[in-house]
């Protein structure tokens, strides 16, 4: 891989994911330590896959199906077999779930086959590093006139992605990526769409601390899901009216 452009001094800002602790790695650290690695990223309309290795340029594909076809369709393409790849990165979202999660249950099928590392790293991130500006707001659709946001703030810091009321958003300075399905209402000031472009990761960004290892590879939530326990009871008829 030739060497990346130097990278904006902003670009190395502490990002935030769900704990401190998780260490957060670089692209060169990666390849560094694992020689090759397969990225694939279903967070929108377009399904990318990406093959990277030590000391070579990088190669991409993409493909337009929906992403149980597109997955297998772009590793066609690099002419490259999961079993080749020595560590997996993944986009967690935010973005299509479908998506995502299809792309998890694939990544879940091959590490329990034979055991390798995966990282994963989030979509709204991605975009902070390649388009935004300190100030700015990059948000996607989360459903129910609600929106995943991330505000870049001085430094190029920014504390973690977040749920949003529609009536919440800032009045100015949204970004929104490309390609991410959207169905609910635009705020009263659009945002300005913007090139949502996973290939970047090797290209100027790959010293920027992106990508946490995980275990267990599913979508980006904001908080884990909580369940209301169920109490069974036999079925009685109404009382009869008097």
């Amino acid at each position: 891989m030739t060497s990346p452009p130097p990278l904006r001094a902003c670009s190395v800002a502490r990002v935030d994911f769900l704990s401190a602790l998780v260490p957060v790695h670089s692209l060169h650290h990666i390849l560094s330590s694992h020689g090759s690695a397969l990225v694939l990223d279903a967070s929108s309309q377009v399904i990318h896959g990406g093959w990277l290795e030590r000391d070579k340029s990088p190669r991409w594909s993409r493909s337009t199906q929906e992403a149980g076809v597109g997955v297998f369709q772009v590793l066609a393409q690099l002419g490259v077999s999961p079993s080749q790849a020595q560590a997996f990165i993944f986009c967690e979202g935010p973005g299509s779930i479908l998506g995502i999660r299809t792309v998890a249950t694939v990544l879940r099928t091959w590490i329990a086959l034979n055991p390798r590392p995966v990282y994963c790293y989030r979509s709204l991130e991605l975009v902070a590093h390649t388009t935004g500006q300190v100030g700015q707001t990059i948000i996607c659709d989360a459903r129910r006139q609600s929106w995943h946001t991330l505000t870049i703030g001085p430094d190029f810091a920014f504390a973690g992605i977040h749920r949003t009321p529609t009536a919440e958003l800032p009045a100015q300075n949204l970004l929104s990526p490309d390609g991410f399905r959207c169905w609910s209402a635009w705020p009263s000031s659009p945002p300005t769409i913007v090139a949502y472009n996973p290939p970047q990761l090797s290209d100027a960004l790959t010293q920027a601390p992106l990508l946490r290892p995980t275990e267990d590879p599913d979508a980006f939530l904001h908080e884990d899901p909580s369940y209301v326990q169920w109490t069974p009871r036999i079925h009685r008829a109404p009382p009869s009216s008097q």
